[in-house]
């Protein structure tokens, strides 16, 4: 199963904008740009809410085309299309992840993250 994503040509600044104007989606792109490239399981981000809340924001990320959600059995891993973007919009993502790694959601996820290592889970 593939999941639709646009092209870099149809990438907006509208929508990218519109999207990050989201505490919750700006929190989940700072996440995904502090693991370098790392795809992260969509399991990762229910710390904000229920798997229905989540999917709706991962889903408005993908549509606008800041991340990219490749289909792995049942489970989803996102990573975020930073080379895209900067191609795109040079500079544009830059301080936007500045700003979003210092939101205290970034940390909660982190937090979240070390939790589950410790107990073994998969991260």
């Amino acid at each position: 199963m593939t999941l639709p994503h646009p092209t870099p040509d149809q990438i907006a600044l509208s929508n990218v904008l519109a999207a990050l104007g989201d505490p919750t989606r700006l929190a989940i792109v700072g996440y995904l740009a502090s693991r370098d490239g790392r795809p992260t399981m969509c399991l990762n981000f229910t710390t904000f809410g229920s798997k229905t809340n989540i999917s709706y924001h991962l889903a408005k990320l993908r549509e606008a085309g800041i991340t990219r959600t490749e289909v792995s059995g049942t489970s989803r891993l996102i990573t975020l299309r930073r080379d895209d973007l900067d191609i795109r919009f040079p500079g544009l993502l830059d301080p936007i992840i500045t700003a979003a790694m210092d939101l205290p959601m970034v940390k909660m996820i982190e937090d979240a993250e070390k939790d589950a290592l410790a107990k073994g889970e998969p991260g």
